[in-house]
């Protein structure tokens, strides 16, 4: 073959550094978002808090109205959905080291005439002149398990190898309070597996360790498995209460498998206990007044906290509702260029400074991508509220089936972006604080010819659950032939998939005789 020359022709695809950012920011949540404005602030010089109101940046729904172009649509399509971390640190470290894919947007690394126009904050700046606790400060005040467990240990007076293995007990606790390891392989984590005396030594100290253990408050802390944690905490009662007999009762019935329990066995339970049937059905409501977790309390609250992005407040006084979603100013961070390092190096001239100029212009395009994406949640969330007012006036039965395709083509945004705006993002409503995603959900059909919200099938089968005789509990292709008399095509599969996601046990558990 002779070597030749030819041209060709072609397009393809490529996501620059700004758009990347402008992408992860987006799927991150508040909490993510903030750690990643820490780091920024740590590895960038030129970016700084700003605690005041700057009238120069005005962002907002009549500034971002416009439609994604088609390029960036098909670029934000052809990107994947989450990245990790380290491929973030590649981006940025890309964005310092090669100046040919630099972050002004336009190719050049010139500076730009005023830097003042980016001293605002990275979002929509609102203020209802309110000062809200931090929640997690508050959560966090309450200690954990394990340092209340450590202070009630210091009141008992004990040798020091025996406070030595209560201390060792307490830390191999899990969040719920139980102990999953057993004594034998606690001690030979400690002795290993060779030295049997030490071993006898080591299980001996944490077996009285253990009887102290229990003995503390939460009660029930401590167990190997639920039916003991349900029996420390029947003993604890009987000692104030030695006759009552249905607590005598539960203690027999959590002796035995609790298989016999969750089905509701009454008859094999009142054989194996020795008791009378009916002294056993009075035991069962007493049994669930129990706390499965003990730890459940001091379970970090900043795992449950949810910080709501969007508030969305009903501001009418009559009987038509009107809403105004604005964005939560607590989740929004206020940034700016640092004006003194800016002007200090637009007083320099150079290619010597193209590597500060890359930083700079990197803090630029980091505050842009923050108010890009507060408004793009913000947009979203306005849509959706406009779909789904009937929901925030009336609640679940009044949701109506939403894809992510509908919000995409009003917009003008890819159904991707939609997707990631939606997921650990929150909105605060009068009925509640919800992810955005939750005001999604598939059609059914109707006699009508219209479509009825999963979420509102949902709320219909809870309400039958809710509203049957405990003796004789629905069945799923009753509730299916109820739903059905509303008018709601819904099969008895999908009856039993709804159901098992509201975590509501089938017929047969729930009888109660």
């Amino acid at each position: 073959m002779k070597p030749g020359l030819s041209l060709r022709m072609s397009q393809h695809l490529a996501l620059t550094p700004q758009l990347q950012q402008s992408i992860r920011l987006l799927q991150l949540s508040t909490l993510e978002l903030s750690q990643e404005v820490d780091q920024m602030l740590d590895d960038n010089p030129f970016l700084e808090r700003s605690e005041e109101e700057s009238a120069s940046e005005a962002f907002g729904l009549e500034q971002t109205d416009t439609h994604v172009s088609l390029g960036d649509r098909v670029s934000e399509s052809a990107s994947t959905s989450s990245s990790s971390e380290d491929s973030a640190s590649e981006t940025r470290d890309e964005a310092v080291t090669d100046v040919a894919e630099s972050w002004d947007g336009d190719g050049s690394v010139d500076m730009r005439p005023d830097d003042s126009e980016w001293g605002g904050e990275a979002g929509p700046r609102q203020n209802n002149g309110e000062e809200t606790a931090d929640a997690i400060d508050l959560a966090r005040s309450s200690g954990s398990l394990t340092d209340f467990l450590h202070r009630q240990a210091l009141s008992l007076r004990l040798s020091e190898i025996d406070r030595a293995a209560l201390r060792f007990l307490i830390e191999s606790l899990n969040d719920d309070g139980y102990l999953t390891d057993t004594l034998p392989e606690l001690a030979a984590s400690l002795a290993g597996s060779d030295d049997y005396e030490q071993l006898d030594e080591l299980v001996h100290r944490f077996t009285v360790a253990l009887g102290l253990l229990q003995s503390l408050e939460p009660v029930g802390v401590g167990a190997r498995d639920l039916a003991e944690c349900m029996r420390i905490q029947i003993k604890a009662l009987l000692q104030d209460e030695p006759d009552d007999a249905v607590a005598q009762a539960a203690l027999a019935v959590c002796a035995q498998p609790l298989e016999m329990l969750a089905k509701r066995d009454f008859k094999r339970l009142a054989v194996a206990c020795g008791l009378d049937e009916a002294v056993v059905k009075a035991a069962i409501p007493f049994i669930a007044r129990l706390e499965p977790k003990p730890g459940r309390p001091f379970v970090q609250a900043e795992q449950n906290i949810i910080i709501p992005d969007v508030l969305v407040v009903n501001t009418s006084k009559t009987a038509t509702p009107k809403f105004r979603i604005q964005l939560n100013p607590d989740v929004m961070p206020k940034l700016r260029v640092h004006d003194i390092y800016a002007n200090a190096l637009r007083g320099s001239k150079g290619s010597s400074h193209a590597g500060l100029q890359q930083r700079l212009q990197e803090a630029r395009w980091f505050i842009k991508n923050i108010q890009q994406r507060f408004d793009t949640i913000l947009r979203v969330s306005t849509a959706i509220v406009e779909r789904q007012k009937n929901f925030l006036t009336h609640g679940e039965l009044a949701m109506r089936p939403l894809v992510l395709r509908e919000i995409a083509d009003e917009l003008g945004m890819h159904e991707s972006t939609i997707s990631r705006v939606t997921t650990a993002k929150y909105m605060s409503t009068p009925q509640g604080t919800f992810e955005l995603k939750y005001f999604f959900g598939s059609g059914l059909g109707t006699d009508s010819g219209s479509a009825a919200s999963s979420t509102a099938v949902r709320a219909l089968i809870k309400q039958f659950v809710a509203a049957e005789k405990p003796a004789k509990p629905l069945s799923d292709n009753q509730i299916s032939e109820m739903l059905k008399e509303q008018g709601i095509d819904c099969a008895r599969r999908t009856v039993a998939k709804y159901r098992e996601a509201l975590k509501i046990a089938p017929a047969n558990l729930r009888k109660t005789l």
